[in-house]
């Protein structure tokens, strides 16, 4: 899979969890589809819808998904949360369970329904003994919706989905699942995990563009949601273009209008190499990569690793700050030293994939080292 990602400066680059390069298979799968639009137009239309469904399905084996129906293709995750969010007949009195520091785009649509009256809870995961039970005991009979990251953005925070989604599924609550920084890298089994609500974009572990994402839902919980717009392209029979038709009761009822067919073959093409290779197999690699940095940064004088050591919390993300000079500092001497990671969250996030093993691994660890000395 190496071939896929050939250049030097890939090889060094830890970025993952921001926005991931595109394998070759994906660069050639966008040009032939370029081309083929410059020369013919949309004249095999009908293939583009073929492609469409295949990726429909694809997702919904990556997500262990009863059926590729319950699988709707967004602009990215916030179009997911929002149309939770803001679909759910939320009345006053009303509470919603978020963690606290959740990426933006998990907190702010949930803090937006203060406006109808409903309550929000954060709660601080990472002090608390136990996340899971933390946020569990924060549920009560009003309780509509626990919201959750499966892996924190900032360190790589990991959840455990079962035992939240089993509580969730026992008490009535219903379960959303902000996956974009597991999915693509670690595996995520929606069934299992009795997920109502997922949402995640492709441009990270995915390995795909932006600008298109992937939204599940359960029948009876896609029930629940008030549509937030309506279009051509949820109605049944869509085809006919007729406004007299009713919403399908597929997950493709949120999405209103025209489909991103580029996005959509760019997307199909990073996923299929994923599945190719395996996700197990996928997995495996970026734990390995993240034991081998945990370790290997545990060793470098000067530096403090704010990931959590726990194998159940681990991810594909590490993070780290320096004792004797600025965050700011050491990743500004990073980047100009060619390793390409983020800041984030007053800590630097590395997030390699799994195409990177441990030459690249040990050569992200001695441009650290050196940048600390």
């Amino acid at each position: 899979m190496q071939d896929q990602f050939n250049t030097d400066e890939i090889r060094c680059y830890v970025n993952h969890a921001a926005i991931s390069p595109w394998p070759l298979c994906t660069t050639a799968a966008v040009k032939l589809f370029a081309e083929e639009n410059s020369q013919q137009g949309p004249e095999h239309y009908s293939h583009w819808i073929k492609h469409e469904n295949e990726l429909r399905k694809n997702l919904a084996t990556l997500l262990n998904a009863p059926s590729a129906a319950d699988i709707a293709l967004l602009k990215n995750t916030t179009e997911g949360i929002c149309t939770v969010a803001f679909g759910l007949d939320l009345q006053t009195g009303d509470n919603i369970v978020i963690p606290c520091d959740e990426f933006p785009s998990n907190s702010l649509p949930w803090l937006a329904q203060s406006f109808r009256g409903v309550s929000i809870r954060q709660v601080d995961i990472r002090q608390a003994e136990d996340a899971e039970t933390a946020l569990l005991d924060a549920l009560d009979e009003h309780t509509r919706i626990l919201a959750v990251s499966a892996v924190q953005w900032t360190d790589g925070f990991r959840l455990d989905l079962i035992k939240l989604g089993q509580y969730c599924r026992q008490r009535g609550v219903l379960f959303f699942v902000d996956a974009i920084q597991q999915l693509g890298a670690l595996q995520l089994d929606v069934t299992a995990a009795h997920i109502d609500f997922l949402a995640a974009d492709a441009h990270k572990w995915l390995l795909g563009p932006e600008g298109i994402a992937v939204f599940y839902s359960t029948a009876k919980a896609r029930d629940q949601l008030q549509l937030q717009q309506v279009g051509w392209h949820m109605l049944e029979s869509h085809w006919s273009f007729s406004a007299t038709t009713s919403p399908t009761k597929t997950a493709r009822k949120f999405e209103a209008g025209s489909p991103n067919t580029l996005g959509q073959v760019a997307m199909q093409a990073s996923l299929q190499l994923l599945m190719n290779h395996g996700v197990d197999n996928v997995e495996q690699q970026i734990l390995a990569n993240s034991a081998c940095l945990m370790d290997g940064l545990r060793d470098i004088k000067g530096i403090q690793v704010t990931s959590r050591r726990e194998l159940a919390r681990r991810s594909g993300i590490v993070s780290f700050k320096p004792d004797d000079q600025t965050v700011s500092q050491l990743h500004n001497a990073l980047q100009a030293a060619g390793l390409r990671c983020s800041l984030r969250g007053e800590a630097i996030r590395l997030s390699p994939h799994f195409y990177q093993g441990e030459n690249e691994m040990q050569r992200v660890l001695g441009i650290i080292e050196q940048a600390c000395a």
